[in-house]
C-alpha cells in the first residue's frame, strides 16, 4: 500500500490493512487502523526553542529640532528577511524624494535604497555583486537594503543602520 503523509508534523505511512469482509453492495470494504511507533505519548517533547532574532535600531538621516537623530526599532527572524523588508513591514523610511518616485522595487537595478551599517556588519550577509556595481567609491559600510539579508539563520545580535546616508553632514 503507497505510503500516506501530511505536513500536519505526523506521517501515516504505517497503516495496515487489518482485514476484509463482503458487503453486498459495494463488493468488499476495507477497514484501516494506524499503527504508531513513536514513543511521544509517554514521553513529553520540549518545546521547539525560538529562532535567533535581530535587534535592529535605524537612526533618521537628519536631526530632529532637539538636535537628536530620531531612532526607529524593529526586530527580525535571523536570516529570514531583506533589510528592505523589515523597513517597509515596520513603516520605515528608507527611501530620498528621488527614490520614493523611482526606485526599482526591490530588483537591486536603481541604487536608492542606500543603507550604512553602523553596528553588526557581521550579521549580515557579504555584498552582494549588484552591491559592488552600485558602492564600489561608497564606503565598505554602505549597502543596497534590497540586497542585505539580515542574519544567518543561526546569529543573534543588534544591527545599528543609518538611514539615507548621502544626507549626513
Amino acid at each position: 500500500m503507497a505510503s500516506l503523509g501530511f505536513n500536519l508534523g505526523f506521517s501515516l505511512s504505517n497503516l495496515q490493512i487489518q482485514h476484509r469482509r463482503k458487503v453486498p453492495a459495494s463488493g468488499s470494504a476495507r477497514v484501516v487502523s494506524c499503527i504508531s511507533s513513536s514513543s511521544s505519548s509517554s514521553s513529553p517533547q520540549a518545546p521547539p526553542s525560538p529562532p535567533p532574532e535581530i535587534e535592529l535600531e535605524f537612526f533618521a538621516p537628519k536631526p530632529g529640532s532637539d538636535g537628536s537623530y530620531p531612532v526607529n526599532k524593529a526586530k527580525a527572524v535571523s536570516g529570514a528577511k531583506l533589510m528592505r523588508s523589515i523597513m517597509q513591514d515596520n513603516k520605515i523610511e528608507l527611501y530620498a524624494a528621488y527614490g520614493k518616485v523611482m526606485n526599482c522595487g526591490g530588483g537591486g537595478s536603481c541604487g536608492t535604497c542606500i543603507v550604512e551599517i553602523l553596528e553588526g556588519r557581521d550579521l549580515l550577509n557579504e555584498r552582494t555583486d549588484t552591491e559592488n556595481r552600485y558602492l564600489k567609491k561608497k564606503p565598505e559600510s554602505w549597502r543596497l537594503a534590497c540586497q542585505t539579508i539580515v542574519g544567518n539563520k543561526e546569529n543573534s545580535g543588534k544591527v545599528v543602520v543609518q538611514r539615507i546616508p548621502q544626507w549626513k553632514k
